[in-house]
């Protein structure tokens, strides 16, 4: 069975662009520009999310992440961070993050941290 990604990015082309590394390498991905997945996350029951700092709407990256990990039908989930700001590692060890993804990244670097984290 595929390993389920939710990708949720600010950038179409960036979304766009991860989607379809991830879904080359196997993953079962659901892309989003906006939140909505985080609200059939159980539903979706993925292995891991990959959320950007700054998405679209009212809350920011962080702020998923910190409620996916206190809650306890999703605190399992792997989370993982995006963000082209320099102090992204930090913040996602603040928001209880399992890994972070600098941006711009490499492509071996998005499908290590992928795979490490499923």
């Amino acid at each position: 069975m595929d390993k389920k990604v939710v990708l949720i990015q600010d950038d179409e082309q960036i979304l766009e662009l991860m989607d379809h590394i991830l879904t080359n390498e196997g993953y079962d991905v659901t892309p989003s520009l906006t939140t909505e997945p985080i609200e059939e996350i159980e539903e979706i029951d993925p292995d891991v999310v990959i959320v950007d700092e700054y998405i679209k709407g009212d809350k920011r990256g962080t702020e998923v992440i910190e409620e996916l990990k206190s809650d306890s039908a999703t605190e399992e989930v792997s989370a993982v961070l995006t963000s082209t700001s320099s102090d992204v590692a930090q913040k996602a060890e603040e928001c209880k993050a399992d890994d972070f993804i600098k941006k711009p990244f490499e492509i071996d670097h998005l499908l290590d941290v992928v795979k490490k984290n499923v």
